[in-house]
């Protein structure tokens, strides 16, 4: 008889043995390069800057963001753009033109945001039992992109470049990545589920979200100032949620990345470092540099950061800029690969679940891989032909 309940393991596993010589074996390699103390100074040192100079930013990003989108939401522009785009995303897509509002939900919010609406039955019952799955996919795709690509306008650059340009470019590339995730997803989909209608509301209390929607009680100013309010309280609320992801993840690909001070000796200072994906990079370059058009071996860290966490990827980006390691091409392969993947290995697995869908998930992050690099592939590349274009 099949257990119900969350899975479990072994109280002691030949996992834990794995495990803690893995754990032990990395830090130990580390603290022989940097020194035990001066590793653990930078760790702390690294992670008070991050949160002090890029999560409280980003947070100011996302309540303004927020702010923004829930205007938007309430007084009917979400809806409106609805209407307009509905007709494009059967044939692009392959999915009904519902699915529009996942796009925009998850766009102004985060990748999560498409679960609520397709725990909606109103929502579902646009949708083929096959479509249902592909959600995660388009979801993942525009997860934090309003915050992504405001992120990256903000950012100053030593030569005065503008990175509205590039940051527009990424946007485009996110969108053919999340095509490629989805038509790809669709493929396997179509073998495993039926080509028949999800379930349906039929209750009379049922809301068509295509023809209506839902608004606050009270005068239009009441409505403003609620929709606002509630708007950036959501993007406090998504601030807060990436602090983990920046201060551990961030914090251990900066100290895979940097080297150590200026003078070539560890202090135990911020932002300090073993340089290893930077060796990793200059190794592969004969790849990174035709497919993403990296300005340094170094740009390799922000898409593998966004495998886990976008808040975490986008905050290793300012610093980049300030040393000259990215320009505008890198802000455009940044865009693109940090929306589309937007920490799709964390988010995946548990979004499948919740749509029922957890045999497909292996598949759903296969596709997803291959839609995120042809996000930044076709973002370094339609950059440059901007450029050839417009000098």
């Amino acid at each position: 008889m099949k257990r119900e309940g969350p899975p479990v393991k072994k109280a002691v596993s030949l996992e834990s043995f794995v495990f803690l010589i893995a754990l032990l074996g990395f830090f130990t390699w580390l603290g022989i390069e940097m020194g035990v103390v001066n590793l653990f100074n930078t760790l702390m040192n690294t992670a008070y800057r991050l949160l002090m100079d890029t999560v409280f930013y980003i947070m100011t990003i996302a309540v303004l963001a927020g702010a923004v989108s829930g205007l938007l939401v309430e007084f009917g522009v979400v809806s409106l753009i609805n209407k307009l785009m509905s007709p494009l995303m059967r044939p692009i897509y392959g999915l009904p033109g519902a699915s529009i509002l996942g796009v925009v939900a998850t766009y102004l919010s985060d990748n999560p945001a498409i679960l609520t609406l397709a725990d909606d039955k109103g929502f579902r019952r646009y949708f083929k039992q096959y479509q249902l799955p592909a959600l995660t996919n388009i979801g993942t795709a525009f997860g934090m992109g309003m915050i992504i690509t405001a992120f990256m306008i903000g950012i100053v650059s030593p030569t005065g470049e503008s990175f509205i340009g590039p940051a527009l470019i990424g946007n485009l590339g996110a969108i053919i990545g999340s095509v490629v995730s989805v038509r790809l997803m669709l493929h396997f989909t179509k073998k495993e589920y039926p080509d028949s209608p999800c379930d349906a509301d039929t209750s009379e209390d049922a809301v068509d979200l295509i023809k209506y929607r839902v608004v606050r009680p009270g005068s239009v100013g009441t409505r403003f100032i609620g929709a606002m309010l509630d708007g950036g309280k959501s993007g406090v609320a998504m601030g807060m949620a990436i602090i983990p992801g920046v201060l551990v993840i961030c914090s251990i690909v900066l100290l895979l990345t940097n080297g150590p001070s200026a003078s070539g000796e560890y202090t135990g200072a911020a932002y300090e470092g073993v340089a290893l994906l930077p060796w990793l990079g200059e190794k592969i370059q004969f790849i990174l540099s035709p497919l993403f058009g990296f300005t340094s071996s170094e740009g390799i860290a922000v898409p593998i950061t966004a495998l886990g966490a976008a808040g975490a990827s986008i905050g290793l980006v300012p610093r980049m800029v300030e040393q000259g390691l990215a320009n505008g091409n890198d802000i455009a392969v940044f865009t693109a690969m940090c929306m589309c993947w937007s920490g799709y290995l964390s988010t995946h697995v548990a979004m499948m679940d919740t749509l029922g869908c957890s045999r497909m998930t292996g598949k759903a992050i296969l596709c997803h891989t291959l839609g995120g690099l042809c996000s930044g592939i076709c973002a370094h590349w339609i950059y440059v032909l901007v450029r050839l274009i417009l000098p």
